[in-house]
């Protein structure tokens, strides 16, 4: 095996810690994010803990694995929310996939571990009377004593597009185009070669437009077209839901992609496309299928899908 392969000083008699230690630096080599990098070392971590520091990986088994996670839920004394048990089985089970692929281990004790998934809560929407209250009370303040863009550009944004809050702080000014053979687009772009699939052009509505201008002319921006903290940008949408009269609803980035992704398909646009448009995988795009038939009120089962 080359000096360059990210498990070239590991074999089968290594214990735990150091192959872990190889596994997290090569994650980061290929661009996983800080927040998946510590929640995969945490997971790994309570794994290390479990067995004796010296045991090889070679002397894991999928036995010993299975005792491990009856350990976790029932005998550790710290809860363990399903949530939790499906990302550690997760964590563990892709650690020692990557040990096999990389011929560290003939055999992958992980494969037989039975992974449990667990379906989150359906979230909250907005109902089209409460998107056209949104939109209203982010519209007064265009045509106030002071007028302010920002409420209307910032939120119809969101609704529009269906992008994440971490996508809108990311964007540019020379991510949105306005002159694009196909009509106004927002590129949303990634820096990580690891996300390249989350990258994709949204139409953006015409109606926008003089309201993003007023935005520009109002506030200058010079590079990062939204230059507040997240925190900021949160209290701006809540603002404006509380304004809005929305009463038992917390205007939120999450809910306003949500009410995006359920208009969009229940206006006949082709699911693939819903995907496609949240930039999101096959396998993410599961069960957020599903939850999008029950917001609308469709079955949840489609005979034939896998």
């Amino acid at each position: 095996m080359s000096d360059t392969s990210p498990v070239a000083h590991i074999s089968a008699q290594t214990p735990l810690l150091p192959a872990i230690n190889a596994w997290r630096m090569f994650l980061n080599d290929q661009g996983r994010s800080p927040y998946t990098l510590k929640a995969f070392m945490s997971d790994l971590g309570l794994l290390a803990s479990y067995f004796p520091p010296d045991r090889p990986l070679g002397a894991i088994t999928t036995d010993d694995l299975i005792r491990y996670l009856d350990w976790m839920q029932n005998e550790r004394g710290v809860p363990c929310s399903p949530k939790t048990l499906a990302r550690r089985i997760t964590s563990t089970k892709s650690f020692f996939r990557w040990l096999h692929q990389y011929g560290v281990l003939i055999v992958d004790p992980a494969e037989r571990v039975p992974q449990r998934s667990v379906i989150s809560p359906l979230p909250t929407i907005l109902t089209e009377e409460e998107t056209s209250a949104v939109l209203q009370a982010a519209e007064a303040h265009r045509h106030q004593e002071k007028p302010d863009a920002r409420y209307y550009t910032l939120i119809y944004l969101v609704l529009a597009t269906g992008i994440k809050k971490s996508e809108c702080l990311s964007l540019h000014l020379n991510h949105i185009d306005l002159e694009a053979p196909d009509g106004p687009m927002v590129f949303i772009r990634y820096a990580s070669p690891s996300n390249r699939y989350k990258e994709r052009k949204i139409a953006l509505p015409d109606d926008w437009i003089p309201a993003y201008q007023e935005y520009l002319a109002q506030y200058e921006p010079v590079d990062q077209l939204f230059p507040w903290s997240p925190r900021r940008l949160e209290y701006l949408l809540e603002d404006i839901g509380k304004e809005a009269g929305l009463v038992d609803k917390h205007l939120s980035f999450d809910m306003c992609r949500w009410t995006c992704a359920v208009q969009d398909f229940q206006s006949g646009m082709d699911p693939d496309r819903v995907r496609q448009k949240l930039g999101i995988s096959k396998i993410q795009f599961r069960e957020i299928h599903m939850k999008l038939r029950q917001l609308t009120g469709e079955s949840a089962i489609t005979d034939g899908e896998d």
